[in-house]
């Protein structure tokens, strides 16, 4: 088997909570809440995994994202 190299570098996503989630559906504010954000303009650093691109996608008009690679 190969060996993983030593020195891969993880990606990693940095999520905005840019608009309130109040009127929205109790199951867009479960995954916010999911996501780690509580408060307006509250910034959280996630893993890049397809879980986290999921609940993304499922609030994207209440969040921003943008991709960072951990050094």
């Amino acid at each position: 088997m190969p060996k993983k190299k030593v020195a891969e570098q993880e990606k990693l996503l940095r999520i905005t909570l840019i608009r309130s989630a109040i009127g929205y559906s109790q199951i867009h504010k479960a995954t916010v809440r999911a996501l780690g954000l509580n408060r307006m303009n509250q910034t959280v650093i996630k893993k890049d995994i397809p879980a986290i691109r999921g609940m993304i996608a499922k609030v994207n008009h209440l969040v921003h994202f943008e991709e960072q690679v951990e050094e």
